[in-house]
């Protein structure tokens, strides 16, 4: 496969198909939120096409081990978001690049990091990017009052807001107690427990990677529906048309845009993402913007996703997003990425 240039590629499409899993009774109800639509996957591979290339519907990681042995694509565009354990987005990854084989989006350490939130964080904080305080819970005998009520508690390692609802923001003790401890059984994980910022949110596009990156755009996000609380639920996120306001960036004053849109292309290329990614920002009471966390997989649904709105509201279309997306892949591997590497397998087959 030629990397150089517009070429014609032979692409696999790896993904969590939502429809695919059945949840079981121990299951929290969330548990395959993060999961693509048939719309999703049918969007992205019918702009594959669109742009020319060839492509292949793998799926989850059991079947890209299912089709590796007899055929390879030259590029995987990956969006799989896996399925155990807090290095889960890390697993498709992994195995591409243990058969050298191309992908979009970031590798299996950056991945893996930005998954959970409290590493993130420690690194974020290590650099010098502001977040708020917060300390992880593993049982419930670690919860203590070293942060000042409000406080807001969380899954440490999940996406799409899962675990996310109007009892994550916590004000007295007995509620801290109660709800980290629910959280702790339904989700098997650490909580991670943060002072609560109770200004305006805001979630960051970026597209590209080290000092190719750039902010695709910005927008604020309005929680219309007064029972959500301010907070962007996971019911808020499902069910964004009707419960969710976004604000483009430009209405955004400038100065505070300029911060919001610094501290995220910083964190994302401390992080080392690639292609690219959301952050989301969150203001204090006095509207100085924190980081909150990393999806480094942002969703691309054409028109539910935060990363395709934010596209779309700076005048970019869905087929340029993937474009540039796989363009940004391209380039990486074009390059040094793939240098050293001698593929295992008979390149460029599907």
């Amino acid at each position: 496969m030629r990397l150089l240039g517009k070429v014609i590629m032979r692409i696999g499409l790896t993904f969590n198909l939502r429809k695919s899993y059945e949840p079981q009774a121990s299951d929290p109800p969330d548990r395959y939120v993060e999961f693509d639509s048939e719309e999703t996957i049918e969007a992205i591979r019918a702009t594959l096409e669109c742009l020319g290339h060839d492509v292949a519907l793998i799926g989850d990681v059991k079947s890209l081990l299912s089709f590796l042995p007899t055929s390879e694509p030259g590029m995987v565009f990956n969006i799989a978001e896996g399925m155990e354990g807090r290095s889960r987005e890390a697993q498709i990854p992994a195995i591409l690049e243990a058969f050298c084989i191309p992908y979009t989006f970031s590798d299996p350490l950056t991945l893996a990091l930005s998954l959970h939130k409290g590493m993130t964080k420690v690194v974020i904080k290590s650099e010098g990017i502001p977040t708020p305080d917060f300390y992880l819970v593993e049982e419930i005998a670690e919860v203590n009052g070293n942060l000042p009520f409000p406080l807001f508690i969380k899954p440490a390692y999940e996406g799409t807001a899962k675990g996310v609802d109007t009892r994550c923001l916590v004000k007295d003790v007995d509620s801290l107690h109660r709800e980290v401890s629910r959280l702790l059984s339904l989700y098997c994980q650490p909580v991670l427990v943060e002072r609560y910022l109770p200004g305006e949110e805001y979630t960051v596009g970026i597209l590209g990677t080290g000092r190719n990156a750039r902010v695709l755009g910005m927008m604020q996000v309005i929680v219309r529906d007064k029972n959500q609380g301010n907070i962007y639920t996971q019911i808020a996120k499902e069910e964004c048309e009707d419960r969710v306001a976004y604000i483009p960036g430009e209405m955004t004053p400038v100065e505070i845009r300029q911060q919001i849109e610094t501290i995220s292309l910083k964190a994302y290329q401390i992080l080392g993402c690639r292609d690219a990614g959301r952050v989301d920002i969150r203001c204090d009471e006095f509207g100085n913007p924190y980081f909150l966390e990393i999806n480094p997989l942002a969703g691309l649904h054409p028109t539910h996703s935060d990363l395709c709105i934010i596209a779309n509201q700076v005048g970019m279309s869905y087929t340029e997003l993937i474009e540039a997306i796989l363009a940004s892949a391209v380039n990486r591997y074009s390059s040094r990425d793939m240098m050293h590497c001698t593929p295992t397998l008979n390149q460029g087959k599907i």
